[in-house]
């Protein structure tokens, strides 16, 4: 047995990475203490909100340092199993999900509700990382593109038909960056761009203006539509993102103080997403402009160690893992703090290890295991 080897990867840790990460799940765990309201005497403590994020903290974090122990290459030879499963799961959350608010999103195993689309991103990121780490030449081929492309355009189908915008268009997100640093030809990215505007533009104009024999999750399809009227300027600005807003504003520059925000705790945020969407404004309301900076700036350390992990791999298959989960919590940290302060539509991404939700949490620390299994590896061959 090579010990020195072993010594070698038990002391080798990205620490900026992982501090990071983990400074940004103790956030999330204070912030939803803060923003859920829950009192003590409402319910035992281990069913609120705060005590189950910590639950979910510590199983993402045994799953992430599982996904650490074997190299991720050997990984990847399982990525077409495991794409094929998540695919499976989508399909029985369309035939058998819970519907929320007109959205079926969520499938429920043994009294846990898990969201099938977050575990679809890391199944994406594998298969699409495996099947694009082949020569240059390769990539040239009309077949491989347009392959790569059905691949992501499966689950992007089937969460879109959930429906879920928002996760949907974060899988393009990923395949596109993945294509691109793989050295897919610009004309094909070119093209595939040619295709999807006119595919966003359709499905706006369908969300806001199908009549009603032809809406499908009509409930579902309202909020959207008053949210895209809403940001487009067509319609009043939304309850919920003028009370983001004004959470924001009213911060001012050092905040209100811990669990001193109003803004949530008098109603004005919605109870259900407080702690889950619009978490960013509740810390910017009690933590001010200095605590948004920290946040972001935190972000900034966690993003920046997954492209220079990128730039250290040992191969292209490392290479391209990390590019896509540097794009999914990117997609992800500029949606959500896009939607709080008004310059995107709302939609239900999460704040990656910050907003309230146990399938989030667990697929974003396995998402921060990956890239700490490419730093790990990036010596080996």
């Amino acid at each position: 047995m090579n010990e020195p080897w072993l010594n070698q990867r038990k002391g080798d840790f990205d620490w900026p990475l992982l501090v990071s990460a983990a400074a940004l799940a103790v956030v999330g765990v204070l912030f939803i203490f803060s923003a859920a309201g829950e009192a003590p005497t409402q319910q035992a403590f281990y069913k609120q909100s705060f005590f189950l994020q910590i639950i979910w903290c510590a199983g993402g974090g045994v799953v992430a340092a599982a996904v650490c122990l074997v190299d991720y290459g050997k990984v990847a030879r399982w990525s077409r199993v495991i794409y094929w499963g998540t695919i499976v799961s989508l399909a029985a959350v369309m035939l058998a999900g819970k519907v929320i608010n007109g959205a079926r999103r969520w499938v429920s195993l043994g009294g846990i509700s898990l969201q099938p689309s977050e575990f679809a991103k890391i199944a994406l990121i594998f298969l699409l990382a495996d099947f694009l780490s082949r020569p240059v030449e390769e990539l040239r081929q009309p077949r491989v593109f347009l392959t790569a492309l059905a691949y992501t355009a499966l689950p992007f189908a089937l969460i879109l038909g959930e429906p879920d915008i928002g996760s949907a268009f974060v899988f393009l997100s990923i395949a596109v960056a993945m294509m691109f640093v793989a050295g897919v030809p610009n004309r094909f990215l070119g093209r595939l761009a040619g295709w999807v505007c006119p595919l966003v533009i359709l499905l706006v104009a369908v969300i806001v203006f199908a009549p009603p024999k032809l809406r499908i999750a009509e409930s579902y399809q309202k909020v959207v539509r008053a949210r895209l009227t809403s940001y487009f300027g067509l319609g009043e600005k939304s309850y919920n993102v003028r009370q983001a807003l004004i959470s924001v504003g009213s911060g001012g520059l050092f905040g209100k103080g811990w669990r001193q925000g109003t803004q949530h705790e008098l109603g004005f945020l919605p109870k259900l997403g407080a702690h889950n969407d619009f978490i960013f404004s509740v810390i910017a309301e009690e933590e001010g402009f200095v605590g948004s900076v920290v946040i972001l700036a935190l972000y900034s350390v966690l993003l920046f160690s997954g492209i220079k992990v990128a730039s250290q791999a040992r191969d292209r298959l490392g290479q391209l893992l990390a590019i896509g989960v540097v794009t999914l919590l990117f997609s992800h940290v500029f949606i959500n703090i896009g939607m709080n302060i008004s310059l995107l539509p709302v939609t239900g991404i999460p704040l990656p290890l910050v907003s309230y939700g146990g399938s989030s949490v667990v697929c974003s620390l396995i998402a921060i295991g990956i890239l700490h299994n490419v730093h790990i590896y990036r010596k080996s061959y």
